[in-house]
């Protein structure tokens, strides 16, 4: 595993379509882009920070999502979330997020991931189906 370190930064962009809108992903009545959407963004633009940093078999998995919605943003819009790991403490990473469209900020807040071995998670998780 590299080295994970307070300052790693990542983009990651979306286009607002019909399929992220808040009336498709049931979250509201309006064609604007989801505000499920917008964390769905937020989480893999964290993720992709540190994917490739992580050791044969690792991942992360988000445990906390503390982002506000601030402004609305058209079917046709260009959607672009910007993370910084703002603290590492062991396998826990924290994460703030900005997102803006073609106008300016729309969305921020913080995010929370773990390191996880993939193989231990899936097994654990799956086990519940037998109890």
């Amino acid at each position: 595993m590299s080295e994970i370190i307070i300052g790693l930064t990542n983009e990651k962009s979306v286009a607002v379509t019909i399929e992220n809108t808040a009336v498709s992903m049931g979250s509201g009545t309006l064609r604007v882009f989801a505000t499920p959407a917008m964390i769905a963004l937020c989480e893999g633009c964290c993720a992709e920070t540190v994917e490739d940093l992580l050791g044969e078999g690792m991942t992360s998995v988000g445990t906390k999502v503390d982002i506000e919605h601030l402004a609305a943003s058209p079917i046709g819009a260009s959607i672009l979330c910007k993370s910084r790991i703002v603290a590492v403490d062991g396998r826990r990473l924290d994460f703030e997020v900005e997102v803006y469209d073609n106008v300016g900020l729309i969305g921020k807040g913080r995010h929370t991931r773990f390191i996880v071995d993939a193989e231990k998670f899936v097994n654990k998780t799956y086990a519940k189906l037998n109890k």
